[in-house]
């Protein structure tokens, strides 16, 4: 097999004192998912992708008559999603499994993003359907549920990457971002919880713990961002299911603006004025230039799709990564918008979201489609 075709390959055990397993890695991401009667954590990138277009129009710089309504739909369909997967992954009992996989591990950080964004579109949108009472406390329950278990997957999997997983050199790929994103969705989403906390010192607390997930997200993110772009000039270009995770690096960079924004916007209910102004700057300067070098990655992943789908780019599960990623372009662009009043902002915000809504339908008619073709092998066994 080719090394642009795979991500990670099995490797000889190293000699010495203290060795560490040897693991077969499977080819790539897609076939990763894909096992019989089976599926891989990454399937709830589904529910993100989803939940995610429904929270982008709440909070998109210009609305449209009706946007609300259908966004809170489809945050409705995301929620029953995610309660499907859920228990279809619990029954199956695959989790020490796919720990052991390390292309499936990586996709741990799924989950607890779902969660995130489920939790913050009953926020922004659920109150109209529960109320106002039983949206909080559904959004603190999804919220402190998908915090805990993006924490875990942030600490767990880079812990089996270093003492089990083994990797070839040009292993390295977007999906290595999925298990240290979670903490960033949670400071994003955490600051539509602040106001809601006592004020005082548990407000204090909710706000800096907040930006402490920002600075943990955001570190780790930079330094994985260096092994994929390593990767991509020392080794031949990404192919097949392995070039949509690229896109991934996209959603961290703009999930840290959204944070930076939302936090910022929430910051003078808990901080001193000097320092409340300066979150405010800290997004406006940080935050334009974060979403500066995000822009940069969102050409390099069109580019190489681009050059991709010229050749064929098959369907598979990672598909989905090209839908949350867009969706944090919206909201990262859409923060700014807000804080600036620049129309280039708000013009460009909304085109993303344009292309988001077309992106997600076909990728949800593609899996709606593989699905029921699974189904059908699955009955004819």
């Amino acid at each position: 097999m080719t090394s642009h075709s795979s991500t990670t390959r099995a490797v000889p055990p190293r000699k010495g004192p203290g060795p560490r397993s040897s693991h077969r890695v499977r080819a790539s991401p897609a076939a990763a998912h894909d096992q019989p009667s089976r599926f891989g954590p990454g399937w709830f990138a589904a529910v993100m992708g989803t939940g995610i277009v429904a929270d982008a129009a709440a909070t998109l710089p210009r609305g449209l008559p009706g946007l609300v309504d259908a966004a809170t739909v489809v945050w409705a369909g995301a929620a029953v999603l995610l309660i499907v997967l859920a228990v279809g992954y619990l029954r199956q009992r695959t989790l020490r499994a796919h720990a052991g996989d390390p292309a499936l591990a990586q996709f741990f950080g799924a989950p607890p993003m779902a969660l995130l964004t489920v939790g913050a579109g009953t926020l922004l949108l659920g109150r109209r359907l529960v109320g106002e009472r039983a949206a909080l406390d559904v959004g603190w329950a999804l919220w402190s549920a998908g915090t805990a278990l993006g924490l875990a997957t942030a600490c767990a999997v880079p812990y089996l990457m270093v003492t089990r997983h083994r990797f070839a050199p040009q292993a390295a790929f977007g999906g290595w971002l999925m298990p240290v994103v979670p903490p960033l969705v949670s400071a994003a989403t955490g600051a539509l919880l602040v106001p809601h906390v006592p004020a005082g010192q548990p407000r204090l607390a909710m706000l800096l713990g907040c930006y402490a997930l920002l600075g943990l997200g955001l570190v780790a993110v930079l330094l994985v961002l260096a092994m994929v772009y390593s990767r991509l000039v020392h080794h031949d270009a990404p192919s097949g299911a392995v070039v949509p995770t690229v896109w991934i690096g996209v959603g961290a960079l703009d999930q840290a603006v959204t944070a930076l924004g939302t936090l910022a916007s929430a910051a003078p209910s808990a901080l001193p004025a000097p320092y409340a102004r300066g979150t405010a700057v800290a997004a406006l300067l940080g935050g334009i230039g974060i979403w500066g070098f995000a822009m940069l990655w969102l050409v390099l992943a069109t580019a190489l799709t681009v050059r991709e789908v010229r050749t064929g780019l098959p369907f598979a599960p990672t598909w989905w990564s090209f839908i949350f990623p867009l969706g944090a372009c919206v909201t990262g662009t859409g923060a700014l918008a807000a804080r600036t009043g620049s129309q280039l902002f708000v013009w460009a915000a909304v085109t993303l979201y344009v292309v988001l809504v077309a992106a997600w339908s076909a990728v949800s008619w593609k899996s709606l489609r593989h699905a029921v073709g699974h189904l059908r092998a699955s009955a004819r066994r």
